[in-house]
């Protein structure tokens, strides 16, 4: 339901947005890297600006994500840890010996927490 709201409520407008740029902004127009020769073929591209344009957010759109990423590496590296602190501690279950099931006492020592070590 909610990615239908997306759809609809976002990248419908979004994408209207984008093609009437598109269709506004069609004329050549030249990038240079060359700022002391402007003229130079070599390093001048002539494109319509709306492909610019769109370098230009989608270059954005991907150095933001690997900022992101980059940011986040640190929880990313605790998850991992505690995943694996999880897994320990179950597989140290799983391993535990069964206590005896006759008496009332050994259940009651299993049912209880061993105390921490220091």
């Amino acid at each position: 339901m909610f990615n239908r709201f997306m759809l609809i409520v976002v990248f419908v407008p979004l994408a209207i947005i984008l093609i009437a740029l598109a269709v506004a902004n069609r004329e050549l127009v030249a990038f240079t890297v060359d700022p002391f020769n402007p003229g130079n073929p070599k390093l001048t591209l002539t494109l319509p600006l709306f492909i610019f344009l769109f370098l230009a957010l989608a270059i954005g759109m991907v150095v933001g994500s690997l900022a992101t990423w980059v940011k986040q590496g640190r929880y990313r590296k605790l998850a991992r840890q505690r995943g694996v602190e999880a897994e320990n501690l179950r597989q140290a279950v799983s391993r535990a010996p069964s206590a005896p099931q006759g008496s009332a006492q050994g259940s009651a020592q299993a049912s209880a927490l061993p105390k921490p070590t220091a």
